[in-house]
């Protein structure tokens, strides 16, 4: 497992070549990678900005990838995701998910992936020719995850679009 959260860009080729290192086993690898769009919600998007906090993201996303593992067989799980400052084109997130075979590879990619914008500590400011916004969480990125049979913990709607002032508060 590799679990990371990070300012600098990753490499696809070098983190698949790392996830089927020394695994013989590995028939299947299937990846996904999010990348910054330039218009979201009908507004341009000339940047955006990806907060989160150290510790408590990384924890929540390997719970996320134990999950994966409960349900599918897998032999390895790469889980990159970028924060700071970021322009479109830029890569965002990198779930790569190695398994014998290819049934499990995509299920479990995807899972993560719709688990990950669901329930992962991240915060998103779009900057848009009307000023900054905080991006809600997507009714979408919700239904998404339901279809797993996972309730989102932010289905309440309660979950802030921004992240709290104080960071011991998050904890």
């Amino acid at each position: 497992m590799s679990v990371r959260v990070q300012r600098e860009d990753f490499d696809l080729g070098a983190e698949v070549a790392a996830l089927r290192a020394d695994q013989p086993g590995v028939g299947a690898v299937a990846s996904f990678i999010g990348t910054v769009r330039d218009v979201s919600d009908g507004s341009a998007v000339s940047a955006m900005e990806l907060e989160h906090y150290p510790g408590m993201t990384e924890k929540a996303l390997a719970r996320i990838e134990a999950v994966a593992r409960e349900r599918w067989a897998l032999l390895g799980v790469t889980i990159v995701h970028r924060v700071g400052p970021l322009l479109p084109l830029d890569q965002i997130v990198l779930v790569a998910v190695a398994s014998a075979h290819r049934g499990n590879a995509f299920a479990a990619c995807e899972f993560i992936m719709d688990y990950l914008k669901s329930e992962a500590p991240f915060w998103k400011k779009e900057q848009t020719p009307a000023g900054a916004r905080w991006v809600d969480a997507r009714v979408a990125d919700e239904a998404a995850l339901q279809r797993w049979g996972v309730r989102s913990l932010n289905a309440s709607g309660d979950a802030p679009a921004a992240p709290p002032q104080d960071a011991e508060a998050a904890r």
